[in-house]
């Protein structure tokens, strides 16, 4: 197949230090779109309106590579000088080509090729567009431009953290580590700094999202919505549910999860000998400690590349990709922003993984769940639609969750006489994540519904929403907490509005991926091995059933799927850990 990727790819030797960054030319872009919108207009035939389309395909995604590259050296290291001038410099300049962007996707929708061009390209990529028209207008460039520098002041007040402790300096994501400590006084004090640091910085984080809240509100209204919500959805490219099938699903989650979740939190509590269990114990799951790699982070991507090979040929040759590139960062470190994600650039087609290692269990699963990402769209990657990379943010997760089960077979490599503890304490944490998730997405429901609040009362009816979702929650007297102030350290709620629902819909999906697999391996693999391949080019739900997995959305859907996984929590002895 020829791809537009095949145009601008170079060698496809070079490790991630070789790429060679180059600041984007927004004027010349923006020129090169304007000259192919004039072209696309003018075109006699469906080749020449092809070609246009290849064009501004081929110049976007050039420049979209070197975003990328700046944003994950950027991340890397927050305090590089020039790669933070770099991205804002991006975060600046990008959102003007947006205007020349959808002038183009205007004409492709109107040009009078369009049959043709759906039968070549596929309906789905003229529904994105259609989408992306009703997202954007002129007026709200300089809007953009504020969202992402407010975006990008968040990243870096996170990343700024620098708590003593243990005779060491510590970000957050090091005093993770801390937090999940065997001894209750590690624990509360670990936890103690992680609240001390947003309390401190409280009057500023509040003083960020209000920000946020407003200028996200002001392009909604900009763009005719009542509020930010219905906008929010079409950003993340919801075409075949809405938030009433959202509000449907929580209340699933309200009804059926809760409940279990809550006798989850009961058999750990009696598990640790602590009742009644404070914040802080949440994390700590047996008395021996929590499961945990036994090894740094050398010893486990040595075990992974052998896990990859045995699982298929096809995860074998993605995994040799990525190690032979170099195209991860996993060390937490000064200045490093924090959390894990994994991106692309289309220049070099390669994925990339960024991760935060802190010795925990979460070193495992959030590798696990970053290569199912990249999985995914290195199986997409030869798509000649751009737009077919990724799917939806709801659709990839499942990639990633997904894969995070699918490994379980090989979990021995990497905690050896406590995999059955990683199992169970895995399992556990996918249902007890369920009310977080849609706590999180509730409170955002609530927060745009209601832009002129304070962030005094939004942070209230965060707590009033804690006391629904997480009804046994105890912070121990913690003040910022008991004032609602456990969000901030969400940095989806700042940087991706509506995202976090996504997480919860695609573990639901991933459970059903996992029950699947313990009764027809091979099955199962084939239908993830197929969702990755169909990468973005379809919507949410077709993605469902093309993996012949069962709505979310219809009820009945959640009970049906934990049912396999409340029978298997229950057969095991989780004393003897």
């Amino acid at each position: 197949m020829n791809t537009i990727n095949d145009k601008i790819f170079h060698d496809p030797k070079l490790k991630f230090s070789e790429f060679k960054y180059v600041r984007p030319d927004f004027q010349e872009i923006e020129t090169v779109i304007k000259e192919q919108t004039k072209d696309l207009k003018e075109a006699l035939t469906t080749d020449e309106a092809l070609h246009a389309y290849r064009r501004v395909s081929s110049i976007n995604q050039e420049a979209e590579s070197m975003m990328t590259l700046a944003n994950i050296r950027h991340t890397i290291d927050t305090t590089d000088e020039f790669y933070d001038k770099e991205v804002e410099y991006h975060n600046e300049n990008a959102p003007r080509i947006q205007e020349s962007d959808v002038e183009f996707q205007r004409a492709f929708l109107n040009s009078r090729h369009r049959k043709e061009l759906e039968k070549l390209l596929g309906k789905y990529l003229f529904q994105k567009y259609e989408m992306s028209l009703e997202v954007f207008s002129p007026e709200i460039v300089e809007d953009l431009i504020e969202e992402g520098r407010l975006s990008m002041e968040y990243q870096k007040l996170l990343a700024s953290c620098a708590k003593e402790y243990k005779g060491e300096t510590m970000n957050l994501t090091q005093l993770g580590k801390y937090v999940q400590d065997e001894d209750r006084t590690v624990r509360k004090e670990a936890s103690a700094l992680v609240a001390e640091f947003f309390e401190e910085n409280t009057e500023k984080l509040d003083e960020i999202y209000d920000k946020l809240v407003k200028v996200r509100h002001t392009i909604a209204k900009k763009l005719g919505y009542e509020n930010f919500i219905d906008l929010g959805y079409k950003r993340m490219g919801r075409l075949d549910y809405n938030a009433k099938d959202v509000a449907n699903y929580r209340k699933q989650i309200v009804e059926v999860v809760v409940p279990l979740a809550e006798k989850l939190r009961e058999r750990q509590a009696k598990r640790i000998g602590i009742s009644p269990m404070k914040y802080y114990d949440e994390s700590l799951q047996f008395t021996t400690g929590n499961a945990a790699p036994h090894g740094d982070r050398d010893w486990m991507l040595e075990r992974a590349s052998l896990m990859y090979a045995d699982l298929s040929k096809d995860t074998d040759t993605f995994f040799k990709f990525m190690t032979e590139r170099e195209l991860f960062d996993l060390d937490s470190k000064p200045g490093k922003a924090g959390g894990g994600y994994c991106t692309y650039m289309s220049k070099w087609r390669s994925p990339f993984i960024f991760a935060n290692f802190n010795g925990t269990a979460h070193d495992m699963t959030v590798l696990t769940h970053e290569a199912g990402h990249a999985f995914q769209v290195f199986n997409s990657r030869d798509y000649d639609v751009p737009e077919y990379l990724w799917p939806g943010m709801e659709s990839a997760e499942i990639h990633s969750m997904s894969m995070e089960f699918f490994t379980w077979p090989w979990m021995k490599l990497f905690f050896e006489d406590e995999v059955e503890k990683f199992k169970f304490q895995h399992l556990q944490g996918a249902i007890l994540f369920l009310p977080y998730g849609a706590l999180i997405d509730e409170f955002q429901h609530f927060v745009y519904e209601h832009p002129e609040v304070t962030p005094a009362e939004r942070r209230a009816k965060y707590r009033e929403l804690e006391k629904k979702y997480l009804p046994s929650r105890d912070y121990d007297g913690q003040t910022i907490l008991e004032e609602g102030g456990f969000w901030f350290r969400q940095g989806h709620v700042f940087q991706m509005p509506f995202y976090y629902i996504d997480y919860t819909l695609a573990q639901v999906l991933a459970l059903q991926f996992w029950t699947k697999d313990r009764k027809d391996h091979e099955t199962a693999w084939k239908d993830y091995l197929n969702l990755c391949k169909a990468g973005g080019s379809k919507p949410f739900l077709e993605l469902v059933e093309l993996a012949n997995l069962k709505n979310p959305f219809i009820d009945g859907t959640i009970a049906e799927t934990i049912q396999p996984v409340v029978e298997y929590l229950d057969a095991v002895d989780d004393s003897a850990f």
